[in-house]
């Protein structure tokens, strides 16, 4: 008798899983939110190997050095920005364009930015797939933003920071909101926590509240620069 072959994933129920196992009980409320990530087909974005763990609550790699944010932490980034149909959302880092898929369900128009030339052409590809038709992808330094379609109502950096670039947060708009992971030091420099932020621009000031912690990786160009003592 020849030995069965192993059962296709169904996605459609790991998708609710990750919505009911993993979001719902991390505070993810916004129903918008939870449609469009119960929706949007997650193994699209990840190399062919980890399909079958797509919706693990963990970040997963997609290039060298860059990774999917996990499924929580990306909605409790997207619950706390607030994102209304009316908003001009900047993504920055989505290597793949996952986020940038979950942010066209919600916004209306999605700039995204990536650094790397073989993520680019993924998003894209991906974006095409989807037939989605309010996203540009745009190829530059992850902390420059995309100055000439400033200023955005909303900014979701998919990764951690040792602290935010000005040039990035001076592109939102009065009221806009800016989501990111910063990464806080312990004694003698030892990584001690990253912590989820949301910063938000009031009468031309940036004002910042910690959200939750968060295991979330550094992107490459974030990091602080070394400080020499003599």
């Amino acid at each position: 008798m020849d030995a069965a072959l192993p059962a296709a994933p169904d996605y459609a129920v790991a998708r609710y899983n990750m919505v009911e196992s993993q979001l719902r009980p991390n505070k993810v409320r916004n129903a918008q939110v939870l449609e469009a990530m119960g929706k949007i087909p997650r193994e699209m974005f990840v190399p062919t190997p980890l399909t079958g763990i797509a919706y693990i609550d963990e970040d997963l790699q997609v290039g060298t050095g860059r990774y999917l944010l996990e499924p929580m932490v990306l909605a409790r980034f997207l619950e706390e920005a607030d994102i209304k149909s009316t908003d001009r959302v900047l993504d920055i880092a989505p290597a793949s364009g996952y986020s940038t898929a979950i942010l066209a369900a919600l916004a209306l128009e999605v700039v995204a930015v990536e650094r790397d030339p073989a993520l680019i052409q993924q998003t894209v590809g991906n974006c095409d797939r989807l037939k989605l038709t309010n996203v540009s992808v745009q190829l530059g330094p992850l902390t420059d933003g995309w100055k000439a379609s400033a200023p955005y109502d909303v900014i979701i950096v998919n990764g951690a920071a040792d602290h935010v670039p000005n040039i990035l947060s001076s592109q939102l708009a009065e009221g806009g909101r800016l989501l990111i992971a910063i990464r806080r030091f312990g004694p003698a420099q030892a990584a001690h926590k990253t912590e989820a932020r949301f910063y938000e621009r009031i009468h031309g000031t940036l004002s910042s509240r910690t959200l939750f912690d968060a295991n979330v990786k550094v992107l490459p160009g974030f990091e602080a620069k070394p400080v020499f003592s003599f």
